[in-house]
C-alpha cells in the first residue's frame, strides 16, 4: 500500500515568489533523488497577508519525514514560513467493493 505525504503551512504572500522558487527547487531534487511525484500548491486567496501552500508527495519511503525536514532546512524554506507546518499522511484504498 503507498503512503502519501501532505504538509501545509502558511506563508507571507510578499515572500510568495522566493517561496515559489525556493519549494520548486527543493522538490524537483527530492522527485529526482527518490523517484517520487511532488506537486507544490497554493490558495488562490490572501488571508491576514498570508497565503496557505501545500506540499504534495505520492508514494513516499518510510523515513520521508526526515528527508523532507533535512531539504526544508537546506533549502532555506523554513525562514520564509509562518507558524507550524503540519504534516498528514494518506493512503490510497480501493474504492470496489
Amino acid at each position: 500500500m503507498s503512503t502519501d505525504l501532505y504538509i501545509y503551512y502558511r506563508v507571507a504572500a510578499a515572500n510568495a515568489q522566493q517561496f515559489d522558487t525556493a519549494a520548486a527547487a527543493m522538490q524537483a531534487g527530492l522527485s529526482l533523488q527518490y523517484q517520487i511525484a511532488t506537486a507544490l500548491k497554493r490558495s488562490p486567496e490572501i488571508k491576514d497577508e498570508h497565503h496557505t501552500w501545500m506540499e504534495v508527495y505520492s508514494s513516499v519511503p518510510p523515513d520521508f519525514t526526515e528527508i523532507i525536514e533535512q531539504a526544508v532546512t537546506q533549502h532555506g524554506l523554513a525562514a520564509l514560513i509562518d507558524g507550524p507546518r503540519h504534516t498528514e499522511f494518506f493512503v490510497n484504498i480501493s474504492s470496489c467493493a
